[in-house]
């Protein structure tokens, strides 16, 4: 049957469409720190991200990135190729900020030499833990080999996304993605690509992403309409 809910996420939910390796997301009007600790609805976010994403993601596409991201359907709906998620969140750091600059103690707006790649142990129980390539290999979460393609797809996937914002005047301080199997057993991207669970600053400094909500720093809404028209102005 199609239109079953199967997921409910913090952000999206997901649906089952006619065809069994295609899912419905529908972007929410939710934002949410802390693992959820705090969650408040801002009317209009779900449709910002979810338009955000949709532009991002046919961008990575037409640039030969194997992604799940099918089509738009509504303002707040996308079709997806369904995966089964590996259950890793995978960081890239440009720039020092947040958690970063809080374990290591360091200044946030420190440029990094090279790019750091980080995992993270998908499990809310856990807190979704900081681990490092071996703990994956234990957890059997991905194999050596999986690994390095994750890292080097990360990678690959910054060098664009890196590009693209800076002609719009914004700098991509760090970004979290999520990968899964497709039907074939092939690696894709999957998940979303928004101010949500990336983190953008302007050329004054300004947080043009999801702090301006975690630190109270304005109207999130108004900061994501300003990127989704910069990026509408892309190209």
């Amino acid at each position: 049957m199609s239109n079953q809910l199967i997921y409910q996420g913090k952000a999206k939910d997901i649906y089952t469409t006619e065809d069994e390796h295609v899912i419905k997301a529908v972007y929410k009007d939710q934002a949410t720190m802390l693992n959820g600790a705090r969650k408040e609805t801002i009317e209009g976010k779900g449709m910002l991200n979810n338009q955000i994403s949709s532009l991002i993601f046919t961008k990575l596409n037409a640039a030969g990135v194997a992604t799940h991201f099918i089509k738009q359907v509504s303002e707040t709906e996308q079709l997806n190729q369904k995966v089964t998620i590996i259950p890793l969140e995978v960081v890239l750091r440009n720039v020092t900020a947040g958690s970063f600059s809080k374990r290591f103690g360091v200044e946030e707006g420190m440029a990094l030499e090279t790019p750091i790649v980080e995992f993270y142990y998908k499990n809310d129980d856990l807190d979704d833990p900081f681990i490092n390539d071996e703990h994956v290999q234990f957890l059997k979460i991905a194999t050596e080999e999986e690994i390095a393609y994750l890292k080097a797809e990360t990678r690959r996937i910054n060098d664009l996304l890196k590009d693209w914002f800076a002609q719009i005047g914004l700098q991509l301080i760090d970004f979290k993605l999520e990968f899964g199997f497709d039907k074939d057993g092939k690696i894709i991207l999957a998940d979303e690509f928004s101010p949500d669970n990336c983190r953008l600053w302007d050329v004054d400094g300004n947080h043009m992403d999801k702090d301006v909500f975690r630190r109270d720093l304005g109207n999130l809404t108004d900061v994501y309409q300003v990127v989704l028209d910069k990026l509408k102005a892309l190209d």
